[in-house]
């Protein structure tokens, strides 16, 4: 899905499917996409996809502005999808709760991993993912087996005990988005001693998840992110992108079949975030570098200890401020502005072209309904701050 607004700016789109109503652009606006029509046409050749061939497309967020289209082949989903399989064993007849939106790429596996194994997929209603009631009742009268959350929504769900008296049932409860408290997992696992919860990590640039854990009681202080899944290798390097040993903490880059083939029209940005690099053994090696920071226990298994640059996330998404304010600063009332995460809530500070603060709630009322023509949900701040300046310190 592209960003609201944004589809003539995405780099060589050329058809658009829209979910609502098409509205013609203005005249004398710039030439964007086409939309289909119900007209038929002729029948064009096509050759099957191959494993290199690209699969899906989902955009991130951009530092600058910009939104980023990862592009995923059919050998990195399918690598991710069969070792799926391998580790969980999904039965036929088993049921795979679909809740998660299109745009987050948890939704790849929630849509594909039952029914390439025999098993059922169950469709949440749009929006249901925000309802613990409405889930609980869905896991209950469908006999759903496996259901994804990020851990924030977690959180939300084991505080009605309602949802959790309809939950006993699950097999297995999939985390993946956000860092895992240990408190959490204590409490899911004092609440609903039957599930397994696994713990999982990855960025949408290697087809979804590249580690796992499964989250036992009694655990220790952290909840790791786990070892690497199938075909795929982590690597915790310093600044030199030298190995660092074990209990030291480094930046970890990813290694193997299930990378993205790479930003769509951002060669540039490619290059960047995808390195060749060459290792002691003098191998060369495609690296994705993640920003993230993680170290390695003494069992092998990885930690994560947080990111290197200014990177959020919010209910699973991925989030660059830096996106944000770019919108922001387009906006004609607005001289400067910082956008920072407090707890689950972005908050927008302001400082308004004319210099004053003092009309604070008509400005928040009209940069919260501009921004939301400009950026997803998750990206337009809960609260808004007008300030005469900035703090430069």
């Amino acid at each position: 899905a592209l960003r609201a607004g944004g589809p003539t700016d995405a780099p060589a789109v050329t058809v658009v499917v829209p979910e609502e109503p098409w509205n013609d652009p203005e005249p004398g606006a710039a030439a964007g996409p086409s939309v289909p029509t119900t007209a038929a046409g002729p029948s064009v050749p096509t050759s099957a996809a191959g494993p290199d061939d690209p699969a899906y497309m989902i955009f991130t967020s951009g530092s600058t502005g910009t939104p980023k289209g990862v592009v995923v082949s059919h050998r990195a989903i399918a690598n991710r999808l069969l070792w799926m399989q391998e580790a969980y064993g999904l039965t036929p007849g088993e049921r795979v709760l679909q809740k998660t939106p299109h745009t987050f790429d948890v939704s790849v596996w929630e849509f594909f991993w039952p029914l390439f194994t025999g098993a059922v997929l169950v469709l949440a209603r749009p929006g249901g993912q925000r309802d613990p009631a409405y889930l609980a009742g869905l896991v209950a009268d469908e006999g759903v087996s496996t259901v994804h959350f990020v851990p924030s929504m977690l959180d939300v769900f084991l505080d009605d005990p309602l949802a959790v008296r309809r939950a006993a049932g699950l097999t297995r409860v999939l985390c993946s988005g956000e860092a895992l408290p240990p408190e959490l997992r204590t409490r899911f696992l004092d609440l609903l001693p039957h599930v397994e919860l696994h713990n999982l990590y990855g960025p949408t640039e290697a087809a979804v998840d590249v580690t796992a854990w499964r989250c036992l009681p009694d655990a220790g202080t952290t909840v790791p992110i786990g070892r690497p899944i199938a075909n795929m290798r982590t690597h915790v390097l310093d600044a030199h992108l030298r190995e660092v040993p074990t209990g030291v903490t480094g930046e970890l880059f990813l290694e193997g079949v299930g990378l993205a083939l790479g930003y769509h029209g951002r060669p540039d940005l490619t290059a960047e975030r995808f390195p060749e690099h060459t290792g002691p053994d003098g191998v060369t090696r495609r690296l994705y570098r993640t920003g993230d920071l993680a170290r390695y226990r003494a069992d092998g298994a990885l930690e994560y200890a947080g990111r290197t640059d200014h990177q959020m996330k919010i209910r699973g998404f991925r989030v660059e401020p830096g996106e944000i304010e770019a919108v922001l600063a387009e906006h004609p009332s607005v001289r400067a502005c910082a956008v920072l995460l407090h707890g689950e809530r972005l908050t927008g500070y302001v400082v308004a072209t004319g210099g004053a603060a003092a009309d604070g709630a008509a400005t928040g009322a009209e940069l919260d309904a501009y921004a939301r023509t400009r950026l997803p949900a998750h990206m337009v701040p809960s609260a808004w701050v007008l300030l005469d300046a900035l703090p430069l310190t």
